[in-house]
């Protein structure tokens, strides 16, 4: 059964976007809850674990819905997998463990350097990297040296989720991986990948 799980933490937000994005996956059963997400005692997850069976896949609009704090989530997510539950994250392609059953070692790798940061990045305050970023730009026009929006999958970049996604990449291209093979995993276009391949190969002379 794919079953979904919507989360909001106070009473006054709406739930009716991520549950209509759970709808559309094709989630038969969505749980629903208004609570902080700070650990997994929260009622109706509980009540929604205790459903989840061998086979089931979980299904969450994004890491910060299915909880926010890092230890906890590491705990939880491998507690599911082991359980042969599987987990999609609807706004990160490459936390879809479905997509990893039949590409020996990847999943783990990638899963790894995927819930290592992200499960980091929910608990930061997101409005601290996007004031850096505004800093980071006034201070380049003022200098003169602002040439534009920066490449959004980049070494330098100073987006976490995209560094994280451009380190994965890098990764996989590493380790042999096709490029339309990263691209169905990542979510991120195939020229943008050819671009990265051709980066570190170039470094690599």
């Amino acid at each position: 059964m794919i079953i979904g799980y919507a989360r909001v933490s106070s009473k006054d937000q709406n739930l009716e976007r991520q549950i209509k994005e759970l709808e559309e996956y094709g989630c038969e059963r969505i749980f629903t809850e208004k609570m902080s997400g700070k650990d997994f005692t929260r009622p109706v997850y509980r009540d929604m674990r205790n459903k989840l069976r061998f086979g089931d896949v979980l299904v969450v609009h994004s890491l910060s819905r299915f909880g926010r704090n890092k230890e906890e989530i590491m705990i939880e997510w491998k507690n599911i997998v082991d359980d042969d539950i599987d987990i999609v994250i609807l706004d990160m392609p490459v936390l879809n463990t479905l997509q990893y059953r039949n590409i020996e070692g990847i999943g783990q790798l990638v899963s790894k350097i995927f819930l290592e940061v992200m499960s980091w990045m929910v608990d930061q305050e997101r409005e601290n990297i996007k004031k850096a970023q505004r800093e980071g730009i006034e201070i380049a026009k003022k200098k003169g040296k602002y040439k534009g929006r920066p490449l959004r999958y980049s070494p330098v970049t100073k987006n976490a989720k995209d560094k994280l996604i451009y380190n994965a990449i890098v990764s996989m291209l590493n380790q042999k991986q096709s490029v339309m093979e990263i691209s169905k995993v990542t979510g991120v276009a195939r020229m943008t990948i050819y671009r990265i391949k051709k980066e570190i190969n170039h470094e690599k002379v």
